[in-house]
């Protein structure tokens, strides 16, 4: 049975896959983790649910070793074993991708990690590629295109790749931020705290601040934000 914040985060991922269309019976899932508690309660949730789904579909969890001296590489795999969930180590360097120092950013970063995923997606078969990100990532990302961007574009659950040889998927679409974090606090989950140095003064933790005090004067406004990506007026729009 599951935990009791485990079930409604469950529901709201499988009303995700079922929304999206996500998972199909015989697939071979990739989840990206990289120690946070996203991704760790992403992995504990597909793979709880795979116990009373109504389809049958493979996990591989994937942690991307990014070349920096402090590795969750070991940890995650000890984890990894810990609860017997197949898993791989990607090993990159992202200190040596062209970039020099001074020019590693978040981007960049970024992109190189989800290469690394598509890469070890293409060799062990898997289809799906997995990520953690949540309702508040799609809600921020909203903003930083459109404060930062000048264009109306978010994360969408599900988005081929590749012409349709990859989707990445995103489960936990529905699921704030909050409810992820009391999980992973009762439950014990093995987070690693982020060491990146661009972490805390990035746009986006701007707008993560910006948004907490907008959701104490009203507490709907992210799932405004969410939804208005799909209720666009094209008569009104310039």
């Amino acid at each position: 049975m599951l935990q009791k914040t485990e079930f409604f985060i469950s529901k709201k991922a499988g009303k995700a896959i079922t929304d999206y269309h996500m998972i199909d019976d015989g697939d071979k899932v990739l989840v990206a983790v990289s120690g946070g508690k996203d991704s760790l309660t992403l992995l504990r949730v597909l793979e709880d649910r795979r116990r009373f789904v109504p389809i049958h579909y493979e996990l591989l969890a994937v942690y991307v070793d990014s070349g920096y001296p402090r590795s969750f590489a070991k940890g995650m795999a000890a984890y990894f074993k810990k609860i017997g969930v197949p898993y791989h180590i990607e090993k990159i360097d992202i200190r040596k991708t062209g970039k020099g120092k001074k020019d590693i950013n978040c981007f960049w970063c970024s992109w190189n990690r989800r290469k690394a995923l598509f890469e070890a997606a293409d060799r062990f078969g898997c289809k799906r590629v997995a990520l953690g990100h949540h309702k508040d990532d799609i809600v921020q990302t909203i903003l930083l295109n459109l404060f930062f961007h000048g264009e109306i574009s978010g994360m969408c659950p599900l988005q081929e790749m590749f012409g349709g040889k990859f989707s990445i998927i995103r489960p936990l679409a529905y699921v704030e931020e909050r409810l992820i974090s009391k999980f992973a606090g009762e439950v014990r989950l093995p987070v690693q705290e982020c060491v990146c140095p661009h972490a805390r003064v990035s746009n986006r933790a701007e707008i993560a601040r910006i948004l907490a005090g907008l959701e104490r004067v009203y507490p709907e406004v992210k799932t405004n934000i969410f939804r208005s990506v799909q209720r666009i007026k094209k008569d009104y729009l310039l």
